[in-house]
């Protein structure tokens, strides 16, 4: 057996060692990419899901079902429940199956069915998007359809001059395969991402498309956006009632080569859910929250929030509340909570947030609490 002694490994165009080896036998490696945080999408092996495992979908709608993700319909005759499924590939335990209940066989010039992430300016920095450093973007995700045949992903540019570029990925066969696409870089300025908390990326899978979005050849360049050449090629999912779509696994890493998926732990994953929409679920409990009073009308109550949300959050919640204090008995309301107060601020974070909540009788700045009993508050700051 013969051994190769060296002091380190580099390739021939490189002006510094990839490998560096010690003579005690330990080495070190230059690695550029991150190991950890690579992937920008979250919730991408399909497990949280707050809102509920089951949704159906109508027409002229964006739907939500796991966390992050959606689906986008327009103008459509086809209807579609979206459920998340046990069937799987090795190494995960949930994916998001949509299933095609309403077929359509005609479509629509201005038909779409998408399904998508919207991803904000904060999480896309370093992908250096309209500027002469720009990196290339990779997508990986394990899939499995009925339907086999050819379809189309787009990546969408949201902040500045808005920008798009496809790609298209063919599906031979019914089992579960992972694909790859490499997108190239967008070096085009004013294209840029915005430094800030609003949508600065776009990741869709088309299912269904009509002619105003197949018109001339696919846009697998970056370039201004336009709806011809978006989808070009792409099969008609909604063909038939017999049709199922399965994804799961999805990442999204800056660079031209896709790493193994980046498997989070669920406390972490949900976390990071917890910036777009949090549910406070009442179920058969009782959950009681600080609060003070404002008057004979309404009362402030502090909603602690493990994250900071995105954005002020819409507030859902109708009944079986109550509020009482020392010295006013149990009132209710079914008015729906507003906020009260939320901090912009990206450098200061309360943990509490604000709401106030409208038909409840009190004394002005009296302390009390706030009860929720077997209802569900919701807060939404999706993108």
């Amino acid at each position: 057996m013969s051994t190769l002694k060296v002091d380190g490994i580099r390739s021939n165009s490189a002006t510094s060692d990839a490998i560096t080896l010690a003579s005690n036998g330990t080495c070190t490696a230059n690695i550029t990419n991150n190991l950890s945080n690579r992937n920008k999408i979250i919730n991408g092996a399909m497990q949280i899901a707050q809102r509920g495992t089951s949704i159906t979908t109508g027409d002229n709608a964006t739907h939500f079902l796991m966390d992050r993700w959606s689906i986008y319909c327009q103008n459509t005759g086809s209807r579609f429940t979206i459920t998340q499924s046990t069937d799987t590939p090795d190494g995960f335990g949930n994916s998001l199956k949509i299933d095609c209940t309403t077929a359509d066989t005609s479509l629509a010039s201005n038909e779409e069915v998408q399904f998508q992430q919207k991803i904000e300016g904060f999480n896309t920095q370093d992908f250096a998007k309209g500027t002469s450093s720009a990196k290339q973007y990779t997508l990986s995700f394990y899939l499995k359809t009925t339907k086999t045949g050819t379809y189309i992903v787009n990546l969408l540019g949201r902040d500045n001059t808005t920008s798009d570029v496809a790609a298209s990925y063919t599906v031979s066969d019914t089992n579960w395969n992972r694909y790859t696409i490499t997108f190239p870089a967008d070096t085009t300025s004013g294209r840029g991402d915005d430094n800030d908390n609003g949508e600065a990326l776009r990741v869709v899978w088309w299912l269904v498309a009509g002619s105003a979005v197949q018109s001339g050849d696919l846009g697998t360049t970056w370039a201004n956006s336009s709806d011809a050449g978006r989808a070009t090629g792409q099969v008609n999912f909604a063909d038939s009632t017999s049709n199922d779509w399965y994804i799961t696994g999805v990442q999204l890493e800056v660079g031209g080569v896709a790493t193994d998926f980046e498997h989070r732990s669920f406390a972490d994953e949900l976390l990071r859910c917890h910036r777009y929409f949090v549910k406070q679920s009442g179920g058969s409990d009782v959950y009681v929250f600080a609060a003070k009073g404002q008057g004979s009308a309404s009362c402030d109550v502090g909603i602690p929030l493990c994250v900071p949300m995105r954005a002020s959050p819409t507030v859902v919640n109708t009944s079986n509340r109550f509020f009482r204090s020392t010295t006013t008995s149990q009132s209710t309301s079914t008015t729906n909570p507003s906020v009260a107060q939320f901090s912009t601020s990206t450098t200061i974070f309360s943990p509490v947030l604000a709401l106030n909540v409208g038909g409840h009788s009190s004394t002005n700045n009296e302390a009390g609490n706030f009860t929720l009993l077997n209802q569900d508050m919701t807060f939404d700051a999706e993108l």
